[in-house]
């Protein structure tokens, strides 16, 4: 037995429905299959649940969706980017000089040390070569006479006096060094408000 519906006609083939009839009073009813109604079918949180297809970053070619098959656009991996390069103008406004006399003084000292140490390894290595004993036998005779000797240039020039003689030169170097550079920054400071300072560009690479 069908079941009918109010009046009115619906487009045939959807929701079960036959096509639209004429009762014996000549009104048109629809008729469908015998089948759930559309109050007995099953709620939309019911039904089967669909695979979730996550959006897509690129369209696959021809149309297709994810799931389908067809050639994804991927993104180019070798591609090869120009580095930038940022460059920075800056300008040295004043000089500390306080923080300018430390910095002289500790390499003034350094250079000073390193003044006396290359002073005895080339002390060593001319008294090794035998250059003290030649040039002194030669100023010896030139210089002597039958009354007393010549002037003995090894004795003169021995490795203790040679080292407190550099090291006076050292320590001499710290002083000025330190004060020069003390100095400079005072007077730099008085054309930097001149003139601007000293203009620096600097550059970093990406």
């Amino acid at each position: 037995m069908s079941k009918a519906t109010g009046a009115g006609s619906a487009a045939s083939g959807t929701n079960g429905a036959r096509g639209p009839a004429t009762d014996s009073q000549g009104v048109t009813v629809t008729t469908y299959d015998d089948g759930p109604l559309p109050a007995e079918r099953p709620a939309a949180g019911q039904q089967a649940a669909q695979p979730y297809h996550p959006p897509q970053a690129y369209a696959t070619q021809g149309g297709g969706s994810a799931g389908t098959t067809g050639t994804v656009r991927r993104p180019r991996t070798g591609a090869k980017t120009t580095p930038r390069t940022r460059k920075a103008r800056l300008r040295v406004a004043k000089a500390d000089p306080w923080s300018v006399m430390k910095v002289s003084f500790l390499l003034s000292i350094a250079l000073g040390i390193c003044t006396v140490v290359a002073a005895a390894v080339l002390w060593m290595v001319m008294d090794a070569m035998g250059v003290f004993s030649t040039v002194g036998g030669t100023i010896s005779e030139a210089t002597g006479s039958n009354e007393h000797n010549g002037f003995d240039l090894q004795s003169f020039l021995s490795l203790p006096r040679v080292l407190v003689f550099t090291s006076v030169i050292a320590v001499i170097d710290v002083v000025l060094a330190t004060a020069l550079a003390t100095l400079g920054a005072f007077i730099y400071n008085l054309s930097a408000g001149f003139v601007g300072g000293v203009e620096l560009t600097l550059a970093e690479d990406e």
